[in-house]
């Protein structure tokens, strides 16, 4: 029996219940009536249950993911995806020369509750602190970063999302060796995560420590495993032979990877100015539907259906608000270098197709952060500041970011922060889910100070989505690290500069041919 993942509908509507206490609808009603006609829940971690549901369960489900659709939320007003809307919320939205946005009417930031020691019942959601990023005390233990290149102010101009992608100059850019790097960084930290990813936290660390490798610091491997911990926590079946260290040749084929192509292609065809419709003909041309997974999955779904962007991000999606929009973002930060107002509207324009709300904002976080680390002379803590200042304060998204930078400020045991962030998110999100894993992201980074292993080895080992987190984390840390040659061998010598993909013809491509035509996009005006 084939059991396609991420579109059978009474799979859906658990998560769909899931996501609509989360973003503060009321959906018990609804709830009571699934679970009286025996429906089951959302699977915990697969992407399809078992057993197909009968034909009446089914119906059942789809009319309730579309009761569940019309529901108002207490939160649409401090979590909007219009990007107006979102950039009216941010009273530090950079201009187009980084500066805050000079706006004499600024948004006060919505007071939050104070964060619960614990969630009070499994689908409540957290409500976390807002106060402002600290600065952070100077850390012996950490190594120094390499100075890196400055780049020069752009002068103010008009700041629309046309002026941005029209009015272009050509100049250098970023360095293609930082661009390399980037490339590596993301590769090597998501193949790091690979085979550990759906694992929980405990299974990552007793499997890391059987084999001397914890703290972690080096790739997984099956050598010296017991059979029993093997037996209880097993290696990603799919990752396992291409991602343990005795196995790597090469960077398989990972979305994390795919993505990244996918964008380059469309820069290529659709330059900077590329809409929301590009996107959706790209992925109709090039992202065959089992290569697609969650939102993705359900958008690409949707446009067969004959639904429009942005409507194909909302209709029966219940994963709108995870992280795949996230790993989209990199190429909007790598072809914005020194502009992340750009950087997190281009990656609006790109998520809006498959995500809402915090999945939205996760987006344009990160391609803020790598649009200021892509800019080099910036350190870590000034890359994620400038990720928050394009996402509404008052959002969890926003909030779970800021409340992991203080719990590093707070504890100098990582393990501390990655034990705290779990027993906060855990009960009330799903592992793929945006919020924790751009928390956990925004921790390992702060707490690593922008050293290369130290980002990927704590982001990983922080668990969750490991593959993707790891990417965005080395994709970052290896910009500020600014070229290949300042990453260890360790890390990139596997990769062989060799990709394997899918995505259009760059199957087999180098690292160093991806950073040169990357560097075209970022330099084209």
């Amino acid at each position: 029996m084939l059991r396609v993942t991420w579109v059978q509908p009474e799979d859906l509507l658990g998560h769909e219940l899931r996501q609509a206490v989360q973003d503060g609808r009321e959906p018990s009603a609804v709830a009571a009536r699934w679970r009286a006609a025996g429906g089951p829940d959302a699977p915990a971690r697969s992407g399809a249950s078992p057993g197909r549901a009968s034909r009446y369960l089914r119906l059942l489900a789809e009319d309730l993911l579309d009761e569940l659709a019309e529901l108002p939320g207490r939160l649409a007003d401090a979590e909007p995806t219009d990007l107006d809307r979102i950039r009216a919320l941010c009273p530090d939205w950079p201009t187009r020369d980084g500066r805050p946005n000079p706006c004499e009417r600024r948004p006060p930031r919505p007071a939050q509750d104070d964060i619960p020691a614990r969630p009070a019942q499994d689908d409540a959601p957290s409500r976390l602190p807002q106060d402002d990023i600290p600065a952070r005390a100077p850390q012996d233990d950490i190594p120094a970063r390499a100075p890196q290149d400055d780049i020069a102010s752009r002068p103010a101009q008009d700041d629309t999302p046309a002026a941005r992608a029209n009015d272009r100059r050509p100049g250098a850019g970023p360095a293609a060796g930082r661009l390399e790097a980037a490339w590596l960084g993301r590769a090597a930290g998501c193949l790091l995560g690979k085979p550990v990813e759906k694992l929980p936290v405990d299974g990552i660390r007793r499997l890391a420590r059987s084999t001397g490798n914890w703290p972690l610091d080096n790739w997984f491997t099956a050598r010296g495993v017991p059979e029993d911990l093997a037996a209880e926590h097993p290696w990603n079946r799919r990752s396992a032979t291409t991602s343990l260290a005795e196995n790597i040749d090469g960077m398989p084929e990972d979305d994390d990877l795919d993505y990244p192509l996918l964008n380059l292609l469309l820069l290529q065809r659709h330059g900077r100015a590329f809409t929301t419709a590009d996107v959706a003909r790209l992925w109709l041309e090039e992202v065959p539907a089992g290569r697609a997974f969650t939102a993705e999955r359900i958008a690409h779904r949707n446009l067969l259906l004959g639904i429009e962007p942005p409507h194909t991000a909302r209709h029966r999606n219940p994963f709108r608000e995870w992280i795949g929009a996230l790993i989209r973002a990199d190429m909007h930060g790598w072809t914005n270098p020194g502009d992340p107002a750009a950087a997190a509207e281009q990656a609006h324009r790109d998520a809006t197709l498959s995500h809402t709300a915090n999945g939205v904002y996760a987006a344009m976080f990160a391609a803020a952060t790598i649009a200021t680390a892509t800019a080099g002379g910036n350190d870590v803590h000034a890359c994620l500041a400038a990720g928050l200042a394009v996402v509404p304060p008052g959002s969890r998204l926003a909030g779970a970011v800021r409340h992991a930078i203080q719990l590093v400020r707070a504890h100098e045991d990582f393990d501390t922060v990655v034990d705290e962030l779990h027993a906060i998110h855990s009960p009330t999100y799903h592992w793929v889910h945006a919020i924790p894993n751009t928390a956990l992201i925004a921790a390992a980074l702060t707490h690593a100070n922008g050293d290369f292993t130290a980002s990927i080895c704590r982001t990983v080992s922080g668990g969750w989505d490991t593959d993707s987190n790891g990417a965005t984390a080395g994709g970052i840390a290896a910009l500020l690290a600014g070229h290949p040659a300042a990453l260890p061998d360790r890390w990139t010598a596997p990769l062989k500069n060799r990709l394997t993909t899918s995505v259009g013809d760059f199957n087999g491509v180098g690292f160093d041919t991806l950073a040169q035509l990357t560097h075209l996009e970022a330099v084209r005006p």
